[in-house]
């Protein structure tokens, strides 16, 4: 399982997520740092990835395309530091690893978390 890390998240998280023993990538190393979100979801679904993001308009390309692919976690916090938010977001992804990898959405906010499997319809 591999992540890949939306513009709208700090590359700081690269080190927390190394730390866990998570491979990810920030898109900056990726690809072009002004690229749409359909080319980011296109590039992380054609290479299997499952995206990490603040950004909503992942899961409407998700509700769009009815795809199954790529995942998405989404941070619904206002503060999204890796110092705030690392426990929270490294905890959710172990606990729901199966279902993410298969296809699915995982929203994150500062309370709780719920996952929606993929495709939506």
């Amino acid at each position: 399982m591999i992540f890949l890390l939306d513009m709208n998240l700090s590359p700081k998280w690269l080190e927390i997520f190394k730390e866990s023993g998570i491979n990810a990538h920030h898109w900056s190393e990726t690809g072009n740092h002004s690229a749409p979100d359909s080319e980011i979801f296109n590039y992380a679904k054609d290479n299997d990835y499952i995206i990490i993001t603040c950004d909503l308009d992942f899961t409407a390309l998700l509700a769009l395309s009815g795809a199954e692919k790529p995942g998405v976690i989404l941070i619904r916090s206002k503060n999204i530091m890796p110092s705030f938010f690392a426990e929270k977001l490294i905890s959710a992804i172990k606990e729901n690893a199966e279902a993410i990898e298969k296809g699915a959405i995982l929203v994150i906010d500062d309370e709780k978390h719920r996952i929606r499997i993929l495709p939506l319809t």
